[in-house]
């Protein structure tokens, strides 16, 4: 099974993630913010940019709800089971299997191993982690890869991918996007879909959001040339739905402004107007951007309730953002550099070998 694993994982992993090192993102022990004491406006620090009922049309949202059950009432966040009913694996064997995939991952990626980048997205994804239904400690780290993506692993161990932080333009697009993951965990969706018998998902436990950037997910199943049951393709949706449901829930809680979630996948979707096959018409095992968007929406206003302010983005964001930047485009101008030589030496050889 083991090397089932290993190579399912580096398949799925090969075109998104570059080899090298790991480096650890230290877990933020703070304790949970409420959003609903901050401050009042006037005294919001003032690297904070809050919203208030502005940007593109943002959905429409009740003054008070009535949820129907606990996984719609957001004030029971962390107090009820949003997990399912039937799962053959317990909390520590997911945690041990997480573990196991996650050092599959470390072995065939580079990590970025900046401290003032990984800790601030540590810090956004632990603020997330404290306002969810998490049963499990999260490890948050960045991946050094253009593709825009985060996947997480069963147990808690969760990767952001550096194209994916240069990709949002505010923090609160970041933090639904994180708070998407945090849901497959919370929901343990990797191994609920184990333990109904559909055994290759194990190869396929990381749980990508699939932004339509990126289709390492599709391609492993390509490469291994299976074909996916209708079934399988059912569970998967439905997953990507319920992760979608929880996903701005938290962020909600979190004190974020859960339109940006929305915003993020317009984008997408405005992305695949002008250039079109952004979506591969591949992405069979996911709604589509469309309905996602139509989806989140309705729910939004459906569950949760206005709120005065929101956190859209903060200075910090932008300074990180500009900060990795830069360090994605010395390492780029390095490898360049590194690659020249090697290049020289080839011509070289060649002409040699011509004469």
């Amino acid at each position: 099974m083991k090397a089932i694993l290993r190579h399912a994982l580096s398949l799925a992993l090969g075109g998104a993630l570059l080899a090298v090192s790991a480096f650890a993102a230290p877990q933020s022990q703070d304790p949970a913010p409420d959003p609903s004491k901050a401050p009042p406006p006037a005294q919001q620090p003032a690297q904070q940019q809050t919203q208030q009922q502005t940007g593109s049309q943002p959905v429409q949202q009740k003054d008070t709800v009535t949820p129907k059950n606990s996984k719609e009432d957001v004030d029971a966040i962390g107090n009820r089971n949003v997990s399912g009913k039937v799962n053959f694996f317990s909390l520590e064997k997911e945690i041990a299997l997480g573990k196991q995939l996650a050092q599959e991952v470390e072995r065939s990626s580079k990590l970025i191993d900046d401290p003032v980048v990984t800790e601030y997205v540590n810090r956004v994804g632990q603020n997330l982690v404290r306002n969810s239904d998490a049963k499990v400690p999260f490890t948050i780290k960045v991946i050094d890869s253009d593709e825009v993506n985060a996947f997480a692993l069963p147990g808690g161990f969760f990767y952001v991918n550096s194209g994916l932080i240069l990709r949002a333009q505010e923090e609160s697009e970041l933090a639904g996007v994180m708070a998407h993951e945090i849901s497959h965990v919370t929901a343990r969706h990797g191994t609920r879909q184990a333990t109904k018998g559909e055994l290759m998902q194990l190869a396929s436990i990381p749980a990508m959001i699939f932004i339509p950037y990126s289709m390492a997910g599709y391609a492993m199943y390509q490469g291994l040339n299976l074909a996916i049951p209708l079934t399988f393709l059912k569970f998967s949706r439905d997953a990507e739905r319920e992760a979608d449901f929880l996903g701005i829930q938290y962020m909600y809680k979190a004190g974020y402004d859960p339109n940006s979630y929305v915003t993020f996948f317009e984008r997408v979707q405005a992305d695949e107007k002008r250039r079109p096959g952004t979506i591969p018409k591949a992405f069979s095992s996911h709604p589509p951007t469309p309905e996602r968007i139509e989806n989140t929406q309705k729910e939004i206003a459906r569950i949760l309730p206005a709120r005065q302010e929101y956190i859209v983005t903060t200075s910090e964001f932008d300074q990180v953002k500009a900060r990795l930047r830069n360090i994605m485009f010395s390492r780029k101008a390095t490898d360049a550099k590194e690659a020249k030589p090697a290049d020289q030496d080839r011509a070289v050889q060649e002409a040699a070998h011509g004469q």
